[in-house]
């Protein structure tokens, strides 16, 4: 197994990319604190893993909740091998001028500002062990936007680009810090992403975009965050993965 012994921490693990993740991690022998703001899609995820999850809620954009999920992390399963900063949201696809401040302000507050509360209370955890691996879920849209999701671009740009400076800043502690890219997914935010009802026609517009013809599942998204995480990884650092399809080429 290729998590055998770790311990990690996942956040927005109660569906979507996070709970696949959360899953497949388990699979390959980690322990998982599965992280969500709803705490019932959190026990639910926990809960189909069994053995070695525990349920955390919290507000990943709150300090305090972040070092609740560290320290409650560290007491029931160990110090934390692995970090997958997954949660995020995003506004409607909608014209720029649509978008007001308070979903401005929750976009950079659960997409960015959660990764520097969790390198904050998790890094220095990992240095004192002897080293570990972050993994923040970006998007392709930080890389190639689309037009209609401006500020969520803007945010997912700033997850890329951090996560390559974090890479740097955390060598000497023996952290390595890489970005997944997924592409538009089946998951609950398509209709958001998409800015238009969920039916086959509208989908095919947007595949039409993804030279592999399909949009990403959490599966794809899972093997990647998997490798990165794992010690196959060991020398690979500072790295934008897109996980898309070809939709950046």
């Amino acid at each position: 197994m290729r998590l055998k012994d770790k311990i990690a921490i996942v956040t927005g693990a109660g569906s979507g990319f996070g709970e696949g993740i959360a899953k497949r991690f388990a699979e390959e022998g980690a322990k998982v604190a599965v992280v969500d703001l709803r705490g019932d899609a959190a026990e639910r995820v926990a809960k189909a893993i069994g053995h070695g999850a525990i349920a955390i809620t919290a507000d990943v954009g709150s300090a305090e909740d972040v070092a609740r999920v560290v320290r409650v992390t560290v007491e029931k399963l160990g110090t934390p091998h692995i970090l997958v900063n997954n949660a995020g949201v995003a506004h409607r696809n909608r014209p720029i001028m649509e978008v007001d401040e308070a979903e401005f302000d929750r976009m950079f507050r659960v997409n960015v500002k959660s990764i520097f509360h969790f390198v904050r209370e998790v890094a220095p955890v990992m240095r004192d062990a002897g080293g570990g691996a972050i993994i923040n879920i970006g998007s392709t849209a930080g890389m190639r936007p689309r037009p209609g999701l401006t500020w969520y671009n803007a945010s997912k740009g700033a997850v890329n680009l951090a996560s390559k400076s974090l890479a740097l800043e955390l060598a000497p502690w023996k952290i390595r810090v890489n970005a997944i890219c997924p592409v538009i997914g089946e998951t609950g935010l398509l209709e958001t992403f998409m800015g238009v009802p969920d039916t086959p026609e509208n989908r095919a517009r947007f595949i039409a975009t993804i030279p592999l013809g399909r949009m990403s599942r959490p599966e794809d998204i899972a093997s990647a965050t998997l490798y990165l995480a794992s010690d196959e990884a060991a020398f690979i650092t500072g790295v934008e993965l897109p996980v898309d399809g070809g939709r950046t080429v």
